[in-house]
């Protein structure tokens, strides 16, 4: 899950500042769920998911189809 937080983001060339403002979700806390330090919770993986347009199974590294079914 881990890398693929942090691939999503630079795929797009967000920066973690940019995510935040997007989402709501502290770059704190942004860092440490790309680092693999801290599991976001299911209101997090939402909101990312949503985001970059993916599925939350893809997030969670249980697919490698991003798209959502």
């Amino acid at each position: 899950m881990t890398n693929r937080l942090r691939a999503l983001r630079k795929e797009r060339k967000y920066t973690q500042i940019y995510v935040q403002m997007q989402t709501g979700i502290d770059q704190s806390l942004l860092s440490k769920f790309e680092l693999g330090e801290r599991i976001p919770p299911t209101e997090s993986l939402i909101i990312l998911a949503d985001f970059y347009n993916v599925s939350i199974d893809y997030i969670l590294c249980r697919s490698n189809n991003p798209r959502l079914l």
